[in-house]
């Protein structure tokens, strides 16, 4: 490591997306002070210039970006890499074709920085996210200020009562990167929806939190390719239920003893069962309907518990 302790490494998961990493980067590198910061670039087998545009970035920006190169494993398998290779204290994915916001950074930073000199840092920062949608001049900003007081190092029996679509999700995440580690969260390869698993497996090591109310990320939407287009979740489905299951099998909820920390991550497994669920029965197949069933039967059998408070709920 630099004699600088770094504070944050953004992860960039970027697979073809030379022409996106200039703006997302930028962005990273629009704090006042970067001496702390970690850029790492994991170029995921990329078919473009992906990978010789992100060493031209680690040559101009020394010390502060690092291009990782590997054959192709997913958008899991580039973030696993990233993990594993992050200094910073602190550790936040960031989606090539996404962005931050320049006036949020400094915010952002601040608050962990202020983390270096404390016995008792908090475990997870959430910020406000922005669906930047292509073409639409009104953008939509998530925020959770009816669930949590800004500013202030926040336990689980803090938090007020989540919206039915106000779940913290990976945009809206900044993990201390020992908790990521101490989870022994695995993202699995090749497949896409892990950012479901992201934002709930490390969530039984997380006690501190703190809330800032400003719109840091910028969520891009409108490429036709879109893992989060209808169309495309129903021809990935199996992906969707590949994680739905790890969702099931990977954390045992009857375990999480903190109750409104177990009440959110049930909600949470509850959004994303029921998501599942709507997009196999909307394809209309008899086969989706069939692996509805399943999927259900899996959880009822793996899980009695999960599966008992999800029919209930």
């Amino acid at each position: 490591m630099a004699s600088t302790a770094k504070t944050l490494t953004f992860v960039i998961p970027a697979y073809n997306m030379e022409s996106y990493l200039d703006r997302c980067v930028n962005s990273l590198l629009s704090a006042s002070d970067i001496s702390d910061l970690e850029v790492l670039i994991v170029d995921d087998g990329s078919k473009d210039g992906t990978l010789e545009y992100a060493r031209k970035l680690e040559r101009t920006n020394p010390g502060a970006v690092r291009a990782i190169h590997q054959e192709n494993k997913g958008h899991g398998g580039a973030v696993n890499t990233g993990i594993a290779a992050a200094t910073g204290m602190y550790v936040k994915v960031v989606d090539a074709d996404d962005w931050v916001d320049p006036q949020a950074i400094d915010t952002v930073l601040a608050t962990l920085r202020a983390q270096h000199d404390t016995d008792e840092p908090i475990d997870m920062l959430v910020t406000n996210y922005v669906y930047d949608k292509v073409a639409k001049r009104h953008k939509t900003v998530v925020n959770f200020r009816r669930v949590m007081e800004a500013g202030r190092v926040l336990g689980w029996d803090d938090l007020g009562k989540f919206g039915l679509a106000q779940y913290i999700i990976m945009h809206a995440l900044t993990f201390r990167t020992q908790v990521v580690r101490d989870s022994g969260l695995k993202l699995p390869e090749h497949t896409f929806y892990v950012d479901f698993y992201y934002s709930y497996q490390p969530f039984p090591w997380v006690k501190r939190i703190q809330y800032l109310d400003v719109p840091f990320y910028h969520y891009f939407i409108g490429r036709e390719d879109q893992s989060v287009q209808e169309n495309v979740m129903i021809r990935r489905i199996d992906q969707a239920l590949l994680v739905n299951r790890m969702l099931v099998t990977e954390v045992d909820l009857s375990k999480v003893t903190n109750k409104r920390k177990q009440a959110y991550m049930r909600r949470y497994l509850e959004i994303v069962t029921t998501v599942s669920s709507i997009l196999l029965l909307k394809s209309g197949t008899a086969e989706n309907k069939q692996k509805k069933d399943e999927l259900w039967k899996f959880i009822r059998e793996e899980n009695p518990y999960v599966y008992k408070k999800l029919r209930h709920g």
